[in-house]
């Protein structure tokens, strides 16, 4: 369903259990996709996108279908994860389902919600779950390793493979993430796409602030982890999850004026939302017509006929061209009709790269 899913890990009591109850609360939303549970354990959240509601008016479309994310809520690792405690196998291989992980750090002080480890320390916090993720990593390389180094005597192409995976092993060792390893080339890292290791997915730091700190979403402990997140180029999200709990059961409009009144424009899960899908890399070309219109999530770069497969493989397969309007475009001349006698459709080939907002017909056969 989603174009993107994301893990939402972190350590007992940092605040992970309120943030995912505002994400999978049903009070949030009135269109296809509100925040809501499609399991017990899954919340799935549309990507904000105001362009969809100005295409529907235009194409007089029956319902919207935005992109969305979905979010595992992955219960609280704990020291010792990577070798079973607190149930952290079965935790780390939910983990491995998913595109990407939402790390939530306690960046707050109180004394009424007792820290697994007895102090707020944000970086210990994020050296303990990095630690345990490492740890799985090399429980999985020491595995394939022994498989892979056998198979390499009869098959020459695993024996890249198999050098790959002993430097790998080497900068686990050293305490390093698999996405910070220096890859050689594009078609290298492509060598382990077929081992979902934990520390390949990027990592977006959710930094739990407490209300006090309220509307600059910043302290101390925020800007240490900020400092350490710098290092590996990765996103920091400041973010109060008793507010967002708080605005999840709000009517849209009280939404608004509560946001307003610390000076938002959107609420801490909408920036959540959009960070994790520019992180990947991702973007959206939308579809538009009487029955629906709707937002399909694509990584950056892809041509029109992969953009295709998203809807159908079979549309991708019969590709004859693609109708393209940007969205502007058509919202200035109120359709794809008038677009079209503006001379603003365009029609695309095989190696055409869709951009972000393109509203796309294919024809196919």
């Amino acid at each position: 369903m989603a174009g993107l899913s994301c893990a939402i890990v972190g350590l007992p009591n940092v605040g992970k259990s309120t943030l995912f109850n505002a994400l999978t609360s049903n009070a949030v939303g009135a269109s296809n996709y509100p925040f809501c549970t499609i399991d017990p354990n899954i919340g799935v959240v549309e990507v904000p996108d105001d362009r969809l509601q100005k295409l529907s008016d235009v194409s007089g479309s029956s319902k919207l279908m935005p992109a969305v994310v979905e979010f595992y809520d992955i219960a609280g690792l704990v020291k010792g994860a990577s070798e079973g405690e607190g149930l952290g196998n079965k935790f780390l291989t939910n983990i491995r389902e998913t595109d990407a992980i939402v790390h939530v750090v306690r960046c707050f002080d109180d004394p009424n919600v007792i820290h697994v480890d007895g102090s707020v320390d944000p970086l210990r916090d994020i050296e303990v779950i990095n630690l345990e993720l490492i740890l799985a990593d090399l429980q999985m390389i020491d595995n394939v390793l022994f498989k892979v180094e056998r198979q390499a005597k009869s098959d020459k192409d695993l024996r890249a493979v198999c050098e790959l995976l002993k430097n790998i092993k080497k900068h686990l060792d050293e305490g390093q993430p698999v996405r910070l390893y220096p890859f050689a080339s594009k078609e290298e890292s492509l060598l382990l796409r077929s081992y979902p290791l934990l520390t390949a997915k990027k990592v977006l730091y959710a930094a739990n602030v407490s209300d006090e700190h309220l509307p600059e979403m910043d302290n101390e402990y925020v800007r240490q982890v900020r400092k350490y997140v710098e290092q590996e180029g990765g996103i920091v999200v400041p973010i109060c999850a008793r507010l967002e709990e708080e605005i999840a059961q709000c009517s849209p409009e009280e939404r608004h004026e509560l946001l307003a009144s610390f000076g938002f424009e959107k609420s801490g899960l909408e920036r959540l939302v959009i960070s994790s899908f520019e992180m990947l890399d991702l973007m959206t070309f939308l579809t538009t017509g009487v029955q629906e219109t709707r937002a399909w999530t694509i990584k950056c770069g892809m041509t029109a006929p992969e953009a295709a497969g998203k809807i159908h493989s079979d549309i991708q397969r019969g590709f004859i061209r693609a109708e393209v309007i940007k969205y502007d475009d058509l919202i200035e001349y109120n359709g794809r009709v008038g677009a079209k006698e503006a001379g603003k459709m365009r029609a695309e080939g095989k190696e055409y790269i869709v951009q972000d907002g393109d509203v796309i017909l294919f024809l196919h056969n």
